[in-house]
């Protein structure tokens, strides 16, 4: 674990960006509208872009393509799991009527709402982490022919 300590770093960063940025719409009420989650993959991406960056840098010449996938991987997930429990927290505690509100203008629906936006939030964030890290070790993957050159 001490090998992944740059990207747990940048997990909690990112972590703490996403919860800023729902607070910071929850003053302006706007954090009841799920498109301005969007904008947490732009706050995830950026986090999980300089996470595998730096660790290549950190890494040198023993920066392979999987250990900069589980650097990508790492930071996403930690970043979702703990913005994952901090909205338990808040719509359950700190704001008890949010889920409600949610739920008369989403889906009046479903019975386990809670269960299921839960699921959803660590859903979304896990699937963002994976297809980002994805896209970006395609910028920071050495190529064969960089490979051959040096030979």
């Amino acid at each position: 674990m001490k090998n992944y300590a740059l990207p747990i770093r940048f997990g909690v960063a990112a972590s703490g960006c996403l919860i800023a940025y729902f607070l910071i719409l929850s003053l302006l009420g706007l954090h009841v509208n799920v498109f301005y989650s969007l904008f947490n993959a732009i706050i995830t991406g950026f986090a999980i872009f300089e996470a595998i960056k730096y660790f290549k840098l950190k890494k040198g010449g023993a920066f392979t393509y999987a250990t900069g996938f589980m650097a990508g991987l790492i930071t996403g997930g930690v970043a979702t799991l703990i913005f994952t429990i901090f909205f338990a927290i808040y719509s359950t505690e700190l704001q008890p009527g949010f889920l409600e509100e949610l739920s008369t203008r989403w889906a009046n629906t479903y019975r386990s709402f809670e269960a299921i936006v839960f699921l959803v939030v660590a859903t979304m964030g896990f699937t963002t982490s994976l297809v980002l890290t994805l896209s970006f070790m395609q910028l920071f993957k050495s190529s064969n022919t960089t490979k051959n050159k040096r030979n």
